[in-house]
């Protein structure tokens, strides 16, 4: 009897901590879970797979609240030893739909409706400039 108390404890514990995991990798939070509103409209990635990969997003959003513009920044895809930059704009009409890998990245007409620019660079570390271009 002991034999088979031992056995269905260990198989419960086991049943437990999947359940665990499966509940706490699901519950993560993600760019759904902002309060403002980001649409992504333009998306760059350089082709070399061997060295840095460059990504770079133009994002509209309705809204200027610096902490969730860092945090979606901070939800984007980052590769060690690459650099994502995320550019914001304010206006949904004037926002740069292509983006090439030289900076400014867009055109010199969409500067000036750029509200903020979030970078990470090839080391981790994230970086997150109100209006970079006035």
């Amino acid at each position: 009897m002991s034999n088979r108390f031992v056995f269905y404890s260990l198989i419960l514990i086991v049943v437990g901590v999947v359940a665990w995991i499966i509940s706490d990798t699901i519950s993560q939070p993600g760019i759904s879970d902002l309060k403002g509103e980001f649409k992504e409209m333009a998306f760059y990635r350089n082709e070399n797979n061997t060295g840095p990969i460059k990504r770079i997003y133009a994002v509209y959003t309705s809204d200027t609240t610096w902490t969730e513009m860092k945090a979606y920044g901070g939800y984007m895809p980052h590769t060690k030893y690459g650099n994502t930059k995320v550019y914001f704009f304010n206006s949904l009409d004037h926002t740069p739909k292509f983006l090439k890998p030289e900076a400014p990245h867009f055109d010199a007409a969409w500067k000036e409706y750029c509200i903020g620019m979030y970078e990470k660079s090839a080391m981790g570390q994230e970086n997150f400039i109100r209006y970079p271009f006035n």
